[in-house]
């Protein structure tokens, strides 16, 4: 895991590491206290950073190459990149800029956590056959702005901070495809209100027969939807439909179930000296303890722990 922790008052430091660590950039303040820290975690290509500035910063920079999300904790941020002022606040969750276009705008005494992956993963879990592009900052709803916001703060508190993060690529993996998903349901973008045409024709029992063979054949490997969607081969659209269709469930969540049982598995076999719930969790992209033990207790009826010691 990559850890970074910046802390300075120099204007001339924070526009240098601001620009290393995102994009070039010129910045500009003219408070007396010009404070400026970033702490960043990061692993497989997901970065988490914690970000306060006591002080109202500008700043003019290039493009980011990476879906960018913020979210705000106090202050405000204010997105100057079209002309005209779109301003942001405590509990919002949004889309800085989209990922090829430069942007401008300030902070005024904020703190914010800002969450980054690659844009290339909205397009394989999205269900379209082409490129996805993010069209609006904000949220569809406010539901969904909480939806978002949630999914950042999994990322933060219970994925990025284990200091052995690296040993689990598949967690990581499942948290940045965790991520993606919530962005495609909460912002607007490009394939929103396609219709199904073809891919419900194809949303057959026998694309569900082969996806579900090779799901369950490739359990214990980084399997996105459109891995799913080739193997049969249908597009991703019509992989959902057939789950949604048959099963009442999504590919990925089919996906979480097997982990799930393969888990129970190794409960039932694992010595309990020598195995711990929480390894075994993260072994199958469990990430968040309490989550695993839920979806767990909700599965078979008891705690894992118990199944453990059994």
């Amino acid at each position: 895991m990559k850890e970074l922790d910046f802390d300075s008052s120099s204007m001339e430091a924070t526009e240098d590491f601001l620009s290393s660590a995102y994009t070039p950039m010129r910045v500009g303040g003219s408070a007396t206290s010009t404070r400026t820290r970033v702490v960043r975690h990061a692993s497989g290509g997901l970065v988490v950073d914690r970000l306060s500035f006591d002080y109202t910063m500008e700043y003019d920079a290039g493009c980011l190459n990476r879906v960018c999300l913020v979210t705000m904790a106090e202050g405000t941020l204010v997105d100057t990149t079209d002309g005209a002022e779109e301003v942001f606040g405590p509990g919002d969750t949004f889309l800085l800029a989209p990922h090829d276009r430069p942007y401008s705008g300030e902070v005024r005494g904020a703190r914010y956590t800002i969450t980054m992956f690659d844009p290339g993963l909205l397009g394989r879990l999205s269900a379209a056959a082409g490129p996805v592009v993010l069209t609006g900052a904000r949220a569809v709803s406010s539901e969904a702005n909480r939806l978002l916001g949630s999914a950042v703060a999994h990322v933060r508190d219970h994925v990025l901070t284990d200091p052995d993060i690296d040993a689990h690529p598949m967690l990581v993996s499942n948290a940045a495809q965790y991520l993606a998903s919530a962005t495609l349901r909460a912002l607007p973008h490009s394939t929103l209100g396609e219709d199904a045409g073809v891919h419900g024709r194809d949303a057959t029992s026998r694309t569900l027969r082969a996806a579900v063979t090779y799901i369950e054949a490739n359990a214990d490997r980084d399997v996105t939807l459109a891995d799913i969607a080739a193997s049969v081969p249908v597009t991703p659209r019509a992989v959902q439909y057939a789950f949604a269709r048959h099963l009442d469930t999504t590919p990925l969540g089919y996906l979480r179930r097997v982990r799930l049982a393969l888990a129970h598995d190794d409960l039932r076999a694992a010595e309990p000296g020598t195995a711990t719930v929480t390894s075994i969790a993260m072994r199958w992209g469990f990430g968040h303890p309490g989550r695993f033990a839920a979806a767990y207790r909700a599965a078979y009826g008891r705690a894992p722990s118990s199944t453990l010691r059994a």
